[in-house]
């Protein structure tokens, strides 16, 4: 997989997950075989990730603070406002690790 992973040309990852797939399939054990409905399941999203080099975390992480806006506005019966502040939200810089208190010099 790490081979797979390391390829530039979107050909030469298909190969190399070919013969990843082909070896799981041939070992016959069924860790290995989950693993290969696994990777063939996801094939296209594989190559797509290996070749474009996107990742839907950002996405995600905005859903889950959509949804615990949601869930912090049930009982607002206005959606423009409830829209409103999930837009807000989205707007918002992110501070990974923010102080917590301001020091007075």
């Amino acid at each position: 997989m790490r081979e797979a992973y390391a390829c530039r040309n979107e050909s030469d990852m298909i190969a190399c997950l070919n013969t990843v797939l082909d070896l799981c399939r041939e070992t016959k054990n069924r860790r290995f075989l989950w693993f290969y409905r696994l990777i063939q399941t996801h094939f296209d999203g594989i190559v797509a990730h290996g070749k474009f080099h996107i990742a839907n975390g950002r996405m995600e992480g905005l859903n889950q603070k959509i949804k615990t806006m949601r869930r912090l506005a049930y009982g607002i019966a206005d959606d423009e406002y409830l829209f409103l502040k999930i837009m807000d939200l989205s707007r918002a810089s992110y501070v990974r690790n923010p102080k917590s208190h301001k020091v007075l010099h």
